[in-house]
């Protein structure tokens, strides 16, 4: 599982010209899922997920994880996160999984996710031409994969 997180002050999601999810202070989550992912990718990415403290403090040091925060989350699934463009200028997506994979993992991410933060997650529209917007507040982003636990 790749991630890519963002911290904002606001962030939505739109399809076909209407609203399905909208945060204030929280984290967008873009993510992308790979055949290879499993549950023990789920559980690992979540707790990081709620727990990097990547929210200014009173001292204005990022020292706050989201929980602390009282912030909340939408997450995005996005398998152009899995692109590899080694060869040629066109990006392949082999290693992104296919919806049958994907839509269950991506499924029980939120759902995990949600258990961790203790409230409800907004989404996107799995496969769906959606609009993203976001405030970015720093900005603050950063890329986590369970395959590379840097």
């Amino acid at each position: 599982m790749r991630a890519v997180l963002q911290r904002v002050s606001k962030a939505s999601v739109t399809v076909d010209s209407e609203l399905i999810s909208s945060i204030g202070k929280g984290l967008l989550v873009l993510l992308g899922i790979e055949d290879a992912d499993g549950q023990e990718d789920v559980e690992w990415l979540t707790n990081k997920i709620v727990n990097l403290r990547i929210f200014n403090d009173e001292n204005d040091v990022m020292n706050r994880s989201v929980l602390d925060v009282h912030g909340q989350i939408i997450v995005v699934s996005q398998f152009t996160l899995h692109a590899q463009t080694k060869k040629g200028n066109r990006p392949s997506y082999i290693k992104a999984a296919k919806p049958d994979i994907a839509v269950p993992m991506y499924e029980r991410f939120v759902s995990v996710l949600e258990q961790k933060l203790g409230k409800k997650v907004g989404t996107g529209i799995f496969g769906a031409d959606m609009k993203v917007e976001l405030l970015n507040d720093g900005p603050v982003t950063i890329v986590i994969d369970t395959k590379n636990k840097e």
